[in-house]
């Protein structure tokens, strides 16, 4: 079955960087976080650990094409067009959704289903949380009422 690069976080690692991390891990090439596309929840998953599951889709931005594929992971590893990897029946369902959001997303615009992250100050002084959402308008960002 044809699937996107994917794994486990590390403790403490964030979404970007377990997203960046594995996608190098299983196929040699190195990327840029861009944003967050969905998040499926599932319980009662075997492979779960007993434990609900959140699988994280993020869209990155390769640097390079070159594939050196980890062939303890993988069986093979290529780039597809996605027009390609919509219409094989040789997938998961999640891939062939994910496939079609990234499609939407080049013709359309990524502004249309990308979650961007903020990094925000916590209500504990020094720390940091990133939240993600749908981006703001710029008169939307600088709100300070109702305006």
């Amino acid at each position: 079955m044809w699937k996107f690069p994917g794994g486990l976080s590390e403790p403490g690692e964030d979404i970007g960087d377990t997203a960046v991390r594995e996608v190098f891990e299983e196929t040699g090439i190195k990327s840029e976080f861009k944003s967050l596309l969905s998040i499926r929840q599932q319980h009662a998953n075997p492979g779960a650990f007993g434990k609900s599951d959140m699988y994280i889709i993020c869209r990155l931005k390769p640097y390079s094409f070159t594939i050196n594929f980890c062939q303890h992971e993988c069986l093979r590893c290529e780039w597809m067009d996605l027009n390609d990897l919509i219409k094989t029946e040789n997938t998961t369902p999640i891939t062939s959704r994910v496939a079609r959001l990234l499609l939407y997303g080049y013709r359309e615009g990524f502004d249309k289903i990308d979650f961007t992250m903020e990094e925000l100050p916590a209500v504990y002084t020094g720390l940091f949380y990133k939240l993600y959402h749908k981006e703001l308008p710029d008169n939307y960002r600088t709100m300070t009422g109702m305006d």
